[in-house]
């Protein structure tokens, strides 16, 4: 089959058996390198993506994607439900009152953010009813003054399902600043797996909110879910505009801005330390090309006075150096991609092994490492390793082109 000279001499190179073992040695560290570069990238990038969704996932669980809210709340709020339903990507629309206050039972006194939801139309916009340990949604009815608690917050008050607890609410009336007491019964406990909700959150019936808010039964804005939560974005520019001066848009891009800009923070950081695995990697190419070149002064100077010109013998490590970054990507794409779909077998065997917890629940949201393989990160991993190692080849091609075959054969 015909190739290319410079193909066939550098890739001859790499087949050699009489390469001397110390620079073959270098070779097989230096591919083996570059492929742990991109292995380690791979998995790591994938595990963070999955820590980002994962993490998303659960604060949008009890939290609307989006919100609309007026300082008068909004006394029929089913027109601004038929109104923003349609829009695209919106998949459900529910009223909602939310507000602060504190929990007693007994001496124990807690903060609380406290919403206050319809339960027929709760369980289309969050996924409320999944979480809830004990008790149920039903049992959230107008006037009957019940409350589901967070888990970690029934604890801090030492109330079970059943016991009664008492809201106290802050409210303005006339300028002045006052406070209402309104006794509650704890119809169930909800565990969501995030202390931002487990430890603060507590629900009620929304005329139930609404009165003690002091909005005579009207809601204070709707909540808004999307099938995909990125398309807060583009319903966000569509609609943003268009709302009256007085409505307020809030949604979780801007709630959560500070938490995912750190993720995406150290994804970055993460990214470039394990970038420099592969750049030890391409040093190490630099100098087993180094060594070739040094092993082949002769082979080149013949080469040279047979007519190769200085051009075609730099290609020939060239060749050589990208067939190694080549390997190293591909073989690091496959273990990579390996480890990264099985993480979920590999972690818990590890931790079962060697007795320890990777994400231990009383520090982390997530208690295992979840994993998300996105088609870029598979794409420009290998794709700026095999780069480097074209970078590698510079040096080691220019000082091969530039061996005179006169000084490199005169004593022969």
């Amino acid at each position: 089959m015909f190739q290319p000279l410079e193909w066939f001499i550098g890739l001859r190179y790499l087949r050699s058996r009489r390469w001397r073992a110390f620079v073959s040695f270098r070779t097989a560290a230096s591919l083996l390198g570059l492929a742990l570069g991109v292995t380690a990238l791979i998995v790591i990038l994938s595990v963070l993506n999955g820590l980002e969704a994962e993490t998303r996932n659960r604060l949008l669980a009890l939290s609307a994607h989006a919100t609309i809210s007026a300082p008068e709340g909004f006394a029929d709020w089913h027109e601004l439900e038929r109104r923003f339903a349609g829009a695209p990507g919106v998949a459900a629309v529910t009223p909602y009152v939310r507000l602060e206050g504190m929990l007693s039972a007994g001496t124990n006194l807690r903060p609380t953010v406290v919403r206050g939801i319809l339960p027929a139309e709760e369980g289309a916009a969050s996924d409320i009813g999944r979480l809830i340990e004990r008790g149920s949604l039903e049992n959230l009815k107008p006037g009957e003054h019940r409350i589901l608690l967070g888990s970690a917050l029934a604890r801090s008050l030492g109330v079970e399902t059943g016991d009664p607890v008492g809201l106290l609410v802050p409210r303005v009336v006339d300028g002045r600043v006052g406070a209402r007491l309104a006794p509650f019964t704890l119809a169930g406990v909800i565990e969501a797996g995030v202390p931002d909700h487990d430890t603060t959150l507590a629900i009620v019936h929304l005329s139930d909110a609404s009165d003690l808010k002091g909005l005579e039964g009207a809601a204070e804005g709707i909540a808004l879910k999307f099938d995909d939560p990125l398309r807060v974005r583009e319903f966000a520019a569509a609609e943003r505009n268009r709302l009256e001066p007085t409505w307020r848009y809030s949604d979780w891009t801007e709630e959560y801005r500070n938490l995912f800009t750190a993720m995406r923070i150290e994804k970055l950081m993460m990214s470039i330390i394990l970038l420099m695995i592969v750049g030890v990697a391409a040093f190490n190419i630099v100098a087993s090309l180094m060594m070739v070149v040094i092993d082949k002064q002769k082979d080149i100077a013949i080469l040279r006075t047979y007519g190769l010109d200085a051009r075609r013998v730099a290609r020939i490590f060239i060749v050589q150096g990208a067939a190694i970054g080549l390997a190293g990507a591909l073989l690091g794409v496959g273990l990579g991609l390996l480890l990264a779909y099985n993480i979920d077998v590999i972690v818990p065997w590890l931790e079962q092994t060697f007795g320890f917890r990777i994400m231990p629940a009383d520090v982390y949201y997530v208690t295992a490492l979840p994993s998300e393989v996105q088609l870029f990160d598979v794409v420009a991993v290998p794709v700026a390793a095999f780069v480097l190692a074209i970078l590698a080849t510079l040096y080691p091609a220019r000082r091969a082109a530039a061996i005179a075959p006169g000084m490199a054969l005169r004593y022969d």
